[in-house]
């Protein structure tokens, strides 16, 4: 394999309670071991974007913001890596061209370095006008290729897309594996590919879902990846991820030493094994091993989403039913990648037709908004009766849909009435609940009274 050093980015801050604990770790249950990871070697540590930007602002009373730069200061050595949604930033649509210039650049501000940039669809203009804006502040661009299997998809599709993504100015790119879907002989043979036609660095990001994570982090090793996704093991597994102490212990003392430092590793284990205490009430009744997982696709955050959606409509019990018709779903409109926002809208949709016991008796409207074209180009068609159903005979858009957004960003500051950059960007991404955050910031969060 020659000479290389396998780096670990280290999601605990980020995805991992995403995946196992609704996302809700709070800023003060991060910052006292901070330092030690910082000190542990990472080459990175992912610690925002995803659901976290949402979740401080509608559950946490936190400013998403101040967590980067309270963090930072803590840890100023270690790159900070955070999830971007293309068009869609930390949202569930798309957003005008100068709100995601603004977001990035404040993000580059407040202490962001790597931004792993997505676009649930695969379709590259959805990624253009944030990768240019992360490469303009001149920050490491990832350019993520969202994993799924399907009769559409193929190695050679996701190799060309890499292609493009590296020819659209990517430092190194993701393979991302959100619902645990990668087979190790299909990571070896898609990894081989990639290593032989780009030059940047390949970085695999899987969950233990389905229980392949593990296996397929040993092949994609062997084909030349250079760079894993890990949780610290107290918040690992499950719908989480590979646990990083397994991992670095694996290869230290061999070429492919990680360089991380295992015996701070099992400090930040300890420490994190009693936070996770404090969360348990949020803990997903999912936290093993499903091979179902590779029907229905599901991704790590998506499943106690689903959980709480039925619960709230006293209907917990019909769990196996929603999942059984999530791929129906997702056939029926043409295959997207299951992954923020498109996880939600298919999701969404198969309670739907299992609450209402009729399929598509209501379509709602993120779906048909999919259908239209407004998420951009879907992999293939959608069923001829459910598209007669949504367009009505009218021609599914092909342009760019942020070229069909006006500019945002005057109006969410005018809003904010006189607010910083900062509060006027939570308005301009989640108006409907921004004014409730002014008056909430700072404050106990319900959740967790006493």
């Amino acid at each position: 394999m020659g000479k290389r050093k396998i780096h670990i980015t280290e999601v605990v801050l980020r995805d991992a309670h995403q995946s196992l604990l609704a996302t809700r770790m709070r800023t003060k249950d991060m910052l006292p071991i901070a330092e030690k990871l910082d000190d542990a070697g990472f080459w990175s540590v992912e610690m925002w974007g995803g659901a976290t930007f949402d979740t401080c602002v509608r559950f946490l009373n936190e400013d998403p913001w101040e967590r980067v730069r309270l963090l930072k200061r803590m840890m100023p050595k270690t790159p900070f890596q955070m999830l971007l949604r293309g068009q869609n930033l930390v949202g569930y649509r798309h957003y005008a061209d100068d709100v995601v210039v603004r977001f990035i650049e404040l993000a580059v501000e407040a202490g962001i370095n790597i931004f792993r940039v997505f676009d649930a669809l695969n379709d590259l203009r959805n990624l253009k006008t944030s990768m240019e804006t992360v490469k303009r502040l001149g920050k490491h661009v990832e350019g993520t290729i969202s994993y799924t299997v399907s009769p559409l998809h193929s190695t050679r599709m996701f190799v060309d897309l890499a292609v493009e993504l590296e020819k659209m100015g990517s430092d190194s790119i993701c393979v991302k594996d959100m619902a645990g879907l990668l087979f190790p002989d299909a990571a070896y043979e898609l990894i081989s590919e990639l290593k032989s036609r780009i030059k940047v660095p390949i970085h695999l990001h899987s969950h233990c879902t389905s229980g392949l994570a593990n296996f397929t982090f040993m092949r994609a090793i062997e084909a030349g990846c250079d760079i894993l996704d890990c949780a610290i093991s107290s918040l690992s597994q499950g719908t989480s991820h590979p646990p990083t102490e397994s991992v670095v212990a694996m290869l230290k003392g061999t070429e492919l030493d990680t360089g991380v430092d295992l015996d701070l590793c099992i400090e930040i284990v300890t420490y994190f094994a009693e936070v996770r205490k404090k969360y348990k009430k949020f803990e997903s009744g999912f936290n093993g091993v499903d091979v179902n997982i590779l029907k229905s696709q599901i991704p790590g955050g998506m499943i106690s989403n689903l959980e709480s959606q039925l619960k709230m409509q006293k209907a917990g019990h019909r769990l196996q039913e929603v999942l059984e018709e999530v791929p129906k779903v997702r056939h029926d409109m043409g295959y997207p990648p299951l992954v923020t926002p498109t996880s939600q809208i298919v999701g969404g949709q198969a309670v739907l037709n299992v609450l209402l016991g009729q399929r598509y008796k209501i379509i709602s409207m993120e779906v048909q908004e999919l259908i239209r074209g407004n998420y951009g180009a879907l992999p293939g068609p959608v069923d001829p009766v459910l598209a007669e159903k949504v367009l009505r005979k009218e021609p599914q858009i092909t342009c760019r849909p942020a070229d069909l957004i006006q500019p945002e960003w005057k109006k969410a500051k005018a809003e904010s009435h006189g607010r910083d950059d900062e509060d006027a960007m939570v308005h301009a991404l989640f108006p409907q609940i921004s004014a409730k955050y002014y008056g909430n910031k700072g404050k106990q969060p319900s959740e967790f009274e006493e």
